[in-house]
């Protein structure tokens, strides 16, 4: 926000614009045939979902009493059976 001189509002709407674009990209990368194995882009996908599980439109990760207390119990207390 310093760097640049803009508002706080701005900044959180120029990030949110760079992740839309990283989504894509990824998306991209995962479908199309490439020299890194499918396992590896798999993780990094995995990964890219769990953070924006976390941080999508708030610290559920600091704050975790909300959101994130039910997606656990959703997942580790209450499993879907197979």
């Amino acid at each position: 926000m310093k760097q640049y001189g803009m508002s706080r509002e701005a900044a959180i709407q120029e990030c949110k614009k760079e992740i839309a674009i990283a989504w894509k990209v990824l998306n991209l990368e995962c479908l199309r045939p490439t020299e890194v194995p499918m396992p590896f882009l798999t993780r990094a996908l995995n990964l890219a979902r769990f953070m924006d599980v976390v941080y999508k439109d708030e610290d559920n990760y600091t704050r975790s009493e909300g959101l994130m207390k039910s997606y656990i119990k959703a997942v580790l207390v209450d499993p879907v059976p197979i």
